[in-house]
């Protein structure tokens, strides 16, 4: 077991890759980095309820032209887990200072889920630090993320845990030693094949969220998405997002055109829909991920 690493967290390995922990004002995230080491940097985030891990089908395929830096956000897998401050723009400011400290100047970035709401914040706040920034199948607080969870069955499944999530001290009572089921539902309900994730995949990301304070971390991105979006919205008051922005949406995911979505608030916006694909996408069509990430940044 690395010194960094989550005790009792099994870390997993992907050929080819190395793993790094960088300070990152005050708490440590984990770093998996790879690929050409002269190439053009390309970062990657994930959201609830995965890890890093959830690009490893892409990360090979990437590597051949990039190099790939995937990054746990605070609370995720390897990283630490602060007591506090998990708004976007507070988290984004900690990704952008680990991408410091491993000298890269200027990077593509990619995110899916919370790792997109981190994104965003992200290029608002470090716009001249990006050459682009792809999200994946994400609705962003104060942007695209609906004020109301709907109560139609045919609906609701898709956004009911952002309520559930924000309701102190419930889900921790309900969820502790419960998080396999818990994180189950999501990767079977949410991908439009539901043998996508192998029993020991829901094990590795379960463990995550059980271990060393994840559950109450995992929690605090929902309980903190208020001032993430009021944050956002003071930014965008000020600016809209100029770098290139692509909108990576699921045939069968929770945001039908995320290009759409984005539009109004990016200059310069453009869209693809991944056939055959529900919300994880980088695990259910890696190498349609790929594809379009390598199209994206020419």
């Amino acid at each position: 077991m690395t010194e960094n690493s989550i005790a009792g967290l099994p870390l997993h390995d992907l050929a080819g890759f190395t793993h790094r922990w960088v300070d990152a004002e005050g708490v440590r995230l984990h770093v998996v980095a790879g690929g050409r080491p002269a190439g053009p940097a390309l970062v990657l985030l994930a959201g609830f309820p995965q890890t890093w891990w959830a690009w490893r089908k892409a990360m090979p395929g990437l590597a051949e032209r990039f190099r790939v830096l995937a990054i746990d956000l605070p609370g995720q897998g390897h990283s630490d887990r602060p007591r506090d401050s998990y708004d976007t723009h507070t988290v984004a400011s900690r990704v952008q200072a680990a991408v410091t400290a491993l000298d890269v100047p200027k990077y593509w970035l990619a995110a899916h889920d919370v790792g997109a709401w981190v994104a965003f914040s992200l290029a608002l706040k470090y716009e001249e630090r990006l050459h682009g920034v792809a999200l994946l199948d994400a609705g962003i607080p104060g942007i695209t993320l609906p004020d109301a969870v709907p109560t139609d069955p045919g609906r609701a499944w898709k956004t009911w845990h952002f309520a559930f999530h924000v309701v102190p001290d419930l889900p921790e009572t309900l969820l502790a030693g419960r998080e396999r089921d818990y994180v189950d539902w999501f990767l079977t309900a949410k991908t439009l094949s539901p043998n996508t994730f192998d029993s020991a995949e829901i094990d590795h990301y379960a463990a995550a969220i059980a271990a060393d304070g994840g559950l109450r971390a995992s929690l605090a991105y929902y309980r903190d998405a208020a001032e993430s979006a009021r944050k956002n919205r003071e930014a965008l008051d000020r600016q809209h997002l100029t770098v290139p922005v692509l909108g990576i949406s699921g045939s069968h995911g929770s945001i039908p055109d995320m290009a759409a979505s984005l539009g109004p608030w990016a200059d310069n916006a453009t869209g693809v829909v991944i056939p055959q694909a529900g919300h994880f996408i980088p695990d259910e069509q890696p190498d349609a991920v790929v594809a379009a990430l390598t199209s994206f940044t020419g």
